[in-house]
Order: C-alpha cells, then sequence, then structure tokens
C-alpha cells in the first residue's frame, strides 16, 4: 500500500487515458455514480462519489478481442476505511471478473487480475464495491491484450530461466587434450521439481497400480487416509494403519509426502461425533487430534496441511471463536515447527468469480493467523486446490499467482483436476493448459493432481482406465514429463566442448571418443543440475579443479 501509485504497466495497453492527465477523457459515469478528476501532490486520479449502488463507479468502454489474453492492472484507493473493490468488464457474452483488491484509505493499493475472451465485441471496464458509502479512487490503469503465442512464449522463457540450467560440458584425455567430436549422452534420472498425484490405500495391493504411479512422480499426498475422519472416525479409537502403509510405499520408492489434512473447515466432512461436542469438549479433542497426527508423522512429510478449507468454512471458528484457525497453526508451530504449515483452499486461481477465497482474501487470512500471539515466526505456505469446474482463465490463473506471491511464501498446488462434466477431450486440453501455465510460473514450488485411483473411478480426473493404461490426461502427463525431463544426446565440437538446456534434476553422463580407451571414460558420472551452480557441477578429469564462473551471452552457466 503505497503513498504513490506505479505508472500503469505496458503504458496502460488500450486503455484511454490510463494516468488520468487529460481530465476525464476516454471515462464515463458507470450507474448513478458521479465522477471527477483530483490532484494530489501533482499525481492525477478519478474519483467515483456520491454512490448509491455497488456498481455505482467510472467507466471506459472498450473493444476485446476472441482468445487474446488480458492482464489488467489499477491502482485503487477508498476515501475510508479497508474494503474490497473488484474489477469487471461487462462483454456482449456476460460479466467477468477481472481481479480484486482489499482497498484502504490514505495510500495505494494495486488491482492486478487477467482475462480470457471467448467471443470479440464491444465490452465496459468498470469497478464495484458493496460498500457504496465510501468513494472509489483510481488510477494507473492498464489491459493489455497478448496473442496465444506470445503467452507461450512467455511461458518459455519463464522455464528456460526458472526450471532450466545451462550446462557445458568439456570433454579432455588424460594429457588435458581436448576430445573433438566426443559423443555425449545425457539421461535424467530424477526431475528435480516436484510433480505428482493422490494415492489411496488401493495402491497398497495392486502392482500395476504401483508401477505406474512410482515410474513417473516424485511427490504425492493421500487421498482420504490421513484425515481426521479416516483416522479417528469413533472417539478414542484411531487407525492410522493405512496412512502408516502407505507412508512406507512412499519412502520405499524414495517419493516425499504432503501431510493432508489435521483438520477439515468444512461442517460436512467432520464426523458425527465431532459435530456433537460442545465448545470445550471439541477445544480438547482439537488438540488431542493435532498432536496425535503431527507428533506420528513429524519428520516424514514435507508440508502440513494444517487447516483446510477457512476461507470457504468456519465450523471451527463458530464454534471456537474467531481466532481458531490462528489458535491450531500455534499449536501446530509447537509439534512440527520446522516443517512448512499450509492453509489450503479452492477457487483462488479457478475461479474469478468466488468472493471468498481471491487472492486478496487469502493474504488477509494468511496475516490473520501470523498476527496471532506466538505467531509471528510461523513458517506458513500457500496451498492452492486448483479444482477446475470452468475453462481455466490463464491470463487470471497467471495474475492470481502474481500477487500471492508478493507474500514471499511458498506455493503448491495441492490438488489440480478438470472436472469430469467437461468432458473427456475438454479435460485432457484444459490439464496441459493449465499444468503449462503452473510449471512456467518461477513462483509455484510444487504440483499434485488429485487423481487417485479407485475401481468405481477417481474424485474428477482420472489419468487411466482400470488397466492402468493412459486416458487422454495421463498422456498429457506423459508428454509433458518427457518435456520437462528427456535427456539428450550430440556431439561436441571441435575444441570438445558441448552446451545444453537441462532441467533442474539428476543425470548421467556418458563420453565417448573412438580415440580414447581410458575405463574412466567410458563409466557413467553423475551430476545435478541444482547442487553448484552457478560454479562446476562436475569435473571428468582427475586433475581438474573447480572452473572459474563464466558470463556468455548474459547468462550464467555451468561447467562439467
Amino acid at each position: 500500500c503505497l503513498a504513490n501509485p506505479h505508472k500503469p504497466q505496458y503504458g496502460g495497453g488500450i486503455i484511454i487515458n490510463p494516468e488520468l492527465n487529460h481530465g476525464l477523457r476516454g471515462w464515463s459515469t458507470f450507474g448513478n455514480a458521479k465522477i471527477e478528476q483530483r490532484v494530489l501532490e501533482d499525481n492525477k486520479y478519478i474519483v467515483a462519489h456520491s454512490r448509491n449502488q455497488p456498481e455505482d463507479s467510472i467507466s471506459q468502454k472498450l473493444y476485446l478481442q476472441k482468445d487474446k489474453l488480458y492482464t489488467f492492472s489499477a491502482w485503487i484507493q477508498v476515501s475510508d476505511g479497508d474494503f474490497p473493490v473488484r474489477a469487471i468488464l461487462k462483454t456482449t457474452t456476460g460479466f467477468k471478473h477481472v481481479g480484486t483488491v482489499f482497498a484502504k484509505s490514505k495510500c495505494w493499493s494495486m488491482l492486478k487480475g487477467g482475462l480470457t475472451v471467448n467471443a470479440s465485441g464491444p465490452a465496459e471496464l468498470y469497478f464495484e464495491s458493496k460498500n457504496a458509502t465510501v468513494e472509489i479512487w483510481v488510477d494507473s490503469i492498464s489491459l493489455q491484450p497478448f496473442t496465444q503465442e506470445q503467452w507461450k512464449s512467455h511461458q518459455d522463457q519463464s522455464i528456460e530461466k526458472s526450471r532450466k540450467r545451462k550446462v557445458r560440458i568439456h570433454a579432455f584425455d588424460q594429457q588435458g587434450n581436448p576430445l573433438p567430436n566426443a559423443s555425449i549422452s545425457i539421461i535424467q534420472k530424477k526431475v528435480s521439481f516436484p510433480f505428482g498425484t493422490a494415492i489411496n490405500k488401493n495402491i497398497l495391493t495392486n502392482t500395476a497400480y504401483q508401477n505406474w504411479f512410482s515410474s513417473r512422480f516424485t511427490v504425492t499426498v493421500f487421498e482420504d487416509e490421513m484425515k481426521w475422519y479416516t483416522t479417528e472416525p469413533s472417539p478414542g479409537q484411531e487407525d492410522y494403519t493405512a496412512a502408516d502403509a502407505l507412508l512406507q510405499f512412499a519412502k520405499k520408492n524414495s517419493i516425499p509426502v504432503r501431510g493432508h489434512n489435521v483438520l477439515w473447515d468444512d461442517p460436512s466432512k467432520v464426523q458425527g461425533w465431532v459435530s456433537s461436542l460442545s465448545p470445550t469438549d471439541l477445544a480438547v479433542a482439537v488438540k488431542r487430534r493435532i498432536n496425535s497426527v503431527m507428533s506420528r508423522y513429524k519428520g516424514q512429510v514435507i508440508a502440513w496441511d494444517v487447516v483446510n478449507e477457512n476461507l470457504h468454512f468456519s465450523f471451527f471458528e463458530d464454534k471456537l471463536g474467531s481466532t481458531a484457525s490462528a489458535t491450531f497453526y500455534n499449536g501446530a508451530q509447537g509439534i512440527d515447527g520446522t516443517t512448512t504449515l499450509f492453509m489450503n483452499d479452492y477457487n483462488t486461481i479457478e475461479d474469478s468469480r468466488d468472493g471468498l477465497s481471491t487472492p486478496d482474501k487469502y493474504i488477509q487470512k494468511l496475516k490473520q493467523i501470523q498476527s496471532f500471539p506466538g505467531n509471528k515466526n510461523l513458517k506458513q505456505g500457500i496451498g492452492l486446490e486448483s479444482h477446475f469446474s470452468i475453462a481455466p482463465d490463464l491470463a487470471y490463473v497467471r495474475s492470481s499467482i502474481d500477487t500471492l506471491a508478493s507474500t514471499g511464501l511458498p506455493i503448491w498446488i495441492t490438488e489440480l483436476d478438470i472436472a469430469s462434466a467437461l468432458g473427456q477431450q475438454a479435460q485432457a486440453q484444459y490439464l496441459e493448459q493449465v499444468l503449462r501455465e503452473l510449471h512456467a510460473h518461477p513462483k509455484i514450488n510444487g504440483i499434485i493432481m488429485w487423481s487417485a485411483w479407485k475401481p468405481g473411478g477417481c474424485y474428477q480426473m482420472c489419468l487411466t482406465d482400470n488397466n492402468f493404461n493412459n486416458l487422454p490426461t495421463g498422456n498429457v502427463v506423459d508428454k509433458l514429463l518427457r518435456e520437462w525431463g528427456s535427456g539428450l544426446k550430440g556431439t561436441a565440437d571441435g575444441e570438445g566442448f558441448f552446451e545444453a538446456s537441462l532441467s533442474h534434476g539428476d543425470y548421467e553422463l556418458k563420453i565417448s571418443h573412438p580415440n580414447v580407451t581410458s575405463s574412466s571414460l567410458a563409466q557413467s558420472q553423475r551430476f545435478e543440475t541444482l547442487i553448484c551452480f552457478p560454479e562446476v557441477i562436475a569435473n571428468l578429469h582427475p586433475r581438474a579443479r573447480s572452473c572459474p564462473q563464466k558470463i556468455r551471452d548474459g547468462e550464467r552457466m555451468s561447467y562439467i
């Protein structure tokens, strides 16, 4: 929240008079508000006042083009208090919710959003706030269109920068002489980016399921087996048998596990005996639950979803008070404070219409939890379930993650799926679009799909049939795994050098040359693109020492 707004992104894009330097040109009244230009310390901005309805504000008429992706931003202030302000585009096919910000008085907050339109035509941009008594101040407005090709190009650039590493290999013999035209083979043994899917107890007795899963994924979560209603269906009758067995399976296959979940704020997911407890008894039971599951698996999971869906639901808050979630995180920190403690909720990136879980609402809840006494140094994380029930709006997805990333907290995609109601072909198409967007975003730390297999079908999205042959969605996963982690073969140049751009991960390197028979050269060498850059990754020659850092074309390169 700044004293003065930044300049509009992209010079305002297609917005007319984005900085209000030309009076009210391009702007008009929406609804029954009155509008005017104001100036404060040389900064010009537009104000909607005398409002009576939420939608009474300023507007600008635009023309949007089909299949373009639009990024939106504006700087917002309200005349009093702290209230959500939403940007909306009225189009020929309906209303598109572009983004929301908790605007404050006496300082400017950035509203960041995005949208994709499926039909060309006129549109009208306006703002709304449910509190019709406050003035809405707006400045530095921007709406920038991108073609599909431009968007894809940015994804590729981001992947090269954040998910890959440029590697330079130098092949030479025992005397240090270069080996021109040496054959280079690089095989990825493990990808570093955490990518996986949920599993359930069915995998424990199904070898085909085990083989299909373990040959692809590097992280997992249990569908139901660690949840409270599974581990304690009756008071005092705890049973961790299934969760224990699944954890052992994951350990055997060196696959990390997210702890999901400690508590669930949805009253429909709370077992009957818990629902019937008095507030006093509920507080005791919750404390026992947190201690039980977190002490049992402390040090064995990489994350904890401490309170699930506490933006949409409030079972525990209704029973124990408004600080219930903050109290639970405080207790969790005392048991396993070194593991990241996540919130986990849906529709933050999936659906801009859901006002309960906007990025700003999410951040507000995080701050509320952190402000609780004893939680100042809480190791927090952001869990985004990502259950897409409508066609994904990639521009909104990206802008929402950008906003959440401003917290500096780790962000995980925790339960990704595409609704089955959209159809099998659309499921696969949308899954690929979403996975590409999420993997390309540098602030996403891992992705887990919600595709645990059951004989009767998955929650919304299966990746295989019952014989573990890929469905179209499974083919998408395999296609992207090859893109994100395939090895390569090539030939060194006349000086023995070979350059490549490799995804972060563990690799096996083989070098061969017809003029060298040294057994040491023929042996495989293992290296990892993460552990040593921007210095040396690995040295194949026993006399080689740490190579100096090399700057090439403005990029740091790793050497082998």
